[in-house]
This record gives structure tokens, C-alpha cells and sequence, in this order.
């Protein structure tokens, strides 16, 4: 492999490296930023964390009218079409934070009904923003959420089109007396996508209507893994038993190895970054009861990778203790949210199995496979296992029935 012509590196090429990335979305952005005011269609709100709970509230939009707006955000679809680094880093570097102060339980604020519009629509809405000065270049990453492109502080905002909101959207969002879980998990067993209920939970239009209010970006997207998590596992927790199986699949650098044990339901994840010290990881792991805390450890990606299997072993009608392997190699070279964790383990999730006959030859073939694809001793995760420690001492709930 030869060098980057961009970062002089030996481990870039032009699909991957952030510095080629970062140069492109600049040129770009420059040559449309260069008024206080546009028109666009914003894809997406944005709330922030900082300063909690007087927060930032932003409205995402490209600062001009696209026909494809919606591709500014969209995980699933950048997943699918297997979408690299620099064309992410492109749609979202164009993204105007168009944003101004607020309280989370702020009812009144006038900018507050367009953001919410904007999270309930299912296309772009058509928006005119005056800002207080042209917007700088600037490209924000963050392990949570999708990167953005520069802030600006709002002066006005109008809608310009009807924003189209789904009845279905609109019948819960107007449910006052139904708990914001209860929503999520009603919309997404309507089809409702985990990126659009991760909207609706930050734009404060969910739950009981005295205790809505705006959630930052951020924690509403790692609330709705967790929801949607422990919504399907309380389905597949009667389940039969899966096979002993392996599955194997990637996104942007990030691999996941995910082994199934016809065993009551448990999971854990291991997370390994490559190259490294490889004594090195993080983990947690949850027992058939549930977790008490949050994963502190593994963090949003614990959450993504459990809904991934979640909606595998659903869609295979069986429950089993999962115990899921991410390796972190050098390819992932920019932080580009925790979406990507969700849609590399989904990748895992719907490779085709290897199944085994018995538990020593599953974790035979997990210790011949990592070594062989990452140069790694697998024995300094395996050692560790609280899930391969309790194997076969869980008991389900019906048998307590």
C-alpha cells in the first residue's frame, strides 16, 4: 500500500482519509456560506447539552433548497449504500447549525413549534433563516451524534412549505396522557425508525404532556437504542434457544463478531481498539434481568449493538446470551456518531451464520477467526466473560410461573 497523497499516511486512502475529507467539505461550504440569510430544507433539529437546562436548539439545514435534502441524514440509507468517510464528512459539513438559547421545558419560545415541526416531518421542511453573521467553516465531530458544519446564531426563522407529519405521528404527539417509552415503542412497531424517534424524544412532543421537555441530542439518541432494546428483548425472553452461531460484518473500520449461546437471554460487549495495547478494552454486560445502571464502560455503543441483536434473534423468533466482539481498526479514522456502531453490528447481525455443535467449538472457531483477521489473542477478552462465567446458571421467568 502506498502513502496518502493527502495526509502522507500509509494507513489512509482517498475513501478514508479525514484530512482529505475535511479539505473537500471546506471548499465546498465556502462557496455557498456567504450571506446571513438563505433559504433550505432542514432534515433534522439539534439540541445540545451543555449549559443544561438552558440548552441550544438548532435547526440543520444546507443553505440551499436540495430535492435530496434528506440525505444530510440518513444513517440507515448511508449504511445500506455503504457510503464512506469523505461522503459523510460532505453532507454533514454543509449543515448550518442555525441555533438560539433555551430553557428544556420552554412551552412558548418562537422558534420552538418550527423545530418541532421539523422533527415530526418525514421530508425536509422548507425553512428562511437570518443569522446574525455569516457562518464560519467549521466541522464538529462527536462519538454520539452525526458531525455537523458551523453554528450561527438565529435572528428569524419562517417555515416556507407544509411540513408533511405521518398521521401516525401526529395521533401519539397529540396523546398527552401516553409515557414518552410507550410512544417510542408504538411508533417503531409502526414502522418509525430509530433516527426519527430520536427526533421526536429531543424535540420534547412525546410523553405525558406536564412532564415534556426538550432532551439533548445526544442522550435522546442512546434513551431510544436502550427503549427499543429492552422493548424487543422482553418479546424474545420466551423464546426457544438459538443455534451455537457465529456472525461477522463491518462498517467504516468498525468489526463486529457476534456469538450466539442457546443459553436464557444475556448480553456483553467487549470493545478492542487496533492497533493497540492489547490488554486493553472496555466491557459490559447485562444478566437475563436487565441491566441497573448505565454502561458506563462501552458506553452508546452498548446500547446500538444490543438493539442489533435485539432485532436479530426477534426477526429469528429465538433468544440466546450474545456475546458481541467490536474491534476498532485504523480505517475508522474520523468519529462519525454512535449511528455507526447500530449499523456495523446490524451488518453483523445479517451475515450469514456459522453454526457449531457444541459451546468449545464456537469459541474455538472465535479465537482461530480473530487472530487470523486482527493478529489478536482473543483469550484477554474471553477470560474476562461474565456472560461465558454464567452460562447455563440463568433461569428464565417462566420457569418461576
Amino acid at each position: 500500500m502506498g502513502r496518502c497523497v493527502h495526509c502522507k499516511s500509509l494507513r489512509h486512502t482517498e475513501e478514508n482519509c479525514p484530512l482529505y475529507a475535511k479539505a473537500q467539505a471546506r471548499m465546498k461550504v465556502r462557496q455557498k456560506l456567504t450571506k446571513p440569510e438563505f433559504f433550505g430544507s432542514a432534515p433534522s433539529p439539534f439540541v445540545g447539552r451543555f449549559g443544561y437546562p438552558d440548552v441550544h436548539v438548532g435547526i440543520l439545514t444546507p443553505p440551499e433548497e436540495r430535492e435530496q435534502a434528506w440525505l444530510h441524514d440518513a444513517p440507515n440509507y448511508w449504511s445500506l449504500s455503504d457510503y464512506k468517510i469523505p461522503q459523510i464528512v460532505d453532507l454533514r459539513s454543509a449543515l448550518v447549525n442555525s441555533r438560539f438559547r433555551a430553557n428544556v421545558r420552554e412551552r412558548q419560545h418562537q422558534w420552538l413549534e418550527l423545530v418541532q415541526e421539523v422533527g415530526m416531518a418525514s421530508r425536509p421542511v422548507e425553512v428562511e433563516l437570518f443569522l446574525k453573521d455569516v457562518p464560519k467553516f467549521r466541522l464538529q465531530a462527536d462519538a454520539y451524534a452525526a458531525p455537523m458544519g458551523p453554528n450561527a446564531e438565529l435572528t428569524k426563522a419562517k417555515v416556507t412549505s407544509n411540513p408533511r407529519i405521518p398521521a401516525k405521528v401526529e395521533k401519539i404527539v397529540s396523546d398527552t396522557d401516553l409515557k414518552a417509552e410507550s410512544a417510542i415503542t408504538e411508533l417503531y412497531d409502526k414502522g418509525i425508525g430509530e433516527n426519527a424517534l430520536t427526533k421526536l424524544l429531543s424535540t420534547g412532543v412525546l410523553g405525558v404532556k406536564k412532564q415534556r421537555k426538550l432532551v439533548p441530542t445526544r442522550w435522546s439518541i442512546t434513551a431510544t437504542d436502550d427503549v427499543l432494546g429492552r422493548h424487543i428483548i422482553e418479546e424474545i425472553r420466551d423464546y426457544p434457544f438459538a443455534d451455537y452461531s457465529a456472525y461477522f460484518g463491518h462498517y467504516l473500520g468498525n468489526y463486529y463478531l457476534l456469538l450466539f449461546f442457546p443459553d436464557a437471554w444475556s448480553y456483553e460487549l467487549f470493545e478492542v481498539y487496533l492497533p493497540g495495547d492489547k490488554t486493553q478494552f472496555s466491557t459490559d454486560y447485562e444478566p437475563f434481568g436487565g441491566r441497573k445502571e448505565y454502561a458506563f464502560d462501552t458506553q452508546g455503543g452498548y446500547y446500538t449493538a444490543r438493539l442489533a441483536v435485539a432485532e436479530k434473534l426477534r426477526e429469528i423468533r429465538r433468544q440466546a446470551s450474545v456475546l458481541a466482539l467490536r474491534f476498532i481498526t485504523d480505517e475508522y479514522t474520523l468519529p462519525l456518531g454512535v449511528w455507526v456502531t447500530r449499523e456495523a453490528a446490524r451488518k453483523a447481525a445479517q451475515s450469514r451464520p456459522i453454526t457449531f455443535a457444541s459451546r468449545d467449538l464456537l469459541l474455538k472457531y472465535a479465537r482461530i477467526f480473530i487472530k487470523r483477521h486482527f493478529n489478536y489473542d482473543a483469550d484477554f477478552l474471553l477470560t474476562k466473560s461474565m456472560l461465558l462465567k454464567n452460562l447455563g446458571k440463568q433461569q428464565r421467568l417462566s420457569s418461576f410461573i
